[in-house]
């Protein structure tokens, strides 16, 4: 198996590559569409892409249940550090080779104070190239931009995208971000967890399928998409 990507609601993934769990910014306390609770979750790794509540999330009684490491920018794993959590920091550009994979942090448009007013750094995205070569870009809380480009030629296997405008992407830029990325498969997500931010995600799909390459898989959360 090369990996499994399942959606918890939300923003919120689980990704298991080379028998390591990893979560991404694992909000799941208080998130109405979480298809799992924060206690039950397996991790070895989290990853946050930025220092807001819905992303943050349970990181930090995640992190001290199971031991996990913590990967994010500078500025949060330093806030997490003072909490007691291990963590690695990385910033934007920078590349780091962990057991399950080699991970770049990304640019991505967005803020990132954490929960209590604290500076969380720069927002990120994410691009992981599995043990098997397969290369997963998690987008993050991003709007649209044109280096988008720049990450799609190294060959996405995978991207997952927000889609719920406002905050984030909407459809119409989500649509141009694939055609720039040029992916074999794309994954919405950050949509309909709450009513500002609901979408039309088959109208999207429908309309991503009919002017890119892209094959489109809508999950629910707690569906997972594999390569195998």
């Amino acid at each position: 198996m090369s990996f499994e990507l399942t959606w918890l609601g939300h923003a919120a993934l689980a990704l298991e590559t080379s028998g390591y769990h990893l979560l991404v910014d694992p909000y799941l306390s208080h998130n109405p569409a979480a298809a799992v609770s924060a206690d039950k979750v397996a991790a070895d790794y989290i990853l946050v892409t930025h220092g807001h509540g819905d992303h943050i999330g349970d990181s930090v009684a995640i992190a001290k249940r199971t031991g996990a490491t913590v990967i994010s920018n500078a500025e949060i794993c330093g806030w997490l550090a003072k909490k007691g959590v291990k963590t690695h920091a990385q910033h934007l550009g920078g590349g780091y080779t962990y057991p399950f994979g080699h991970l770049k942090l990304t640019l991505a448009l967005h803020g990132s104070g954490l929960p209590d007013g604290s500076y969380g750094g720069n927002p990120a995205g994410l691009l992981l190239t599995t043990g098997s070569g397969e290369k997963i870009y998690m987008a993050g809380d991003t709007g649209l931009f044109g280096d988008m480009a720049l990450i799609g030629e190294e060959g996405i296997t995978l991207a997952v995208l927000p889609i719920g405008d406002n905050y984030t992407m909407g459809p119409a830029d989500a649509l141009r971000a694939v055609e720039l990325l040029r992916p074999q498969h794309v994954i919405p997500i950050h949509y309909n967890t709450f009513d500002l931010i609901a979408q039309d995600a088959a109208a999207w799909a429908e309309a991503v399928q009919a002017q890119t390459e892209a094959s489109v898989h809508l999950l629910k959360p707690g569906e997972t998409f594999a390569i195998e």
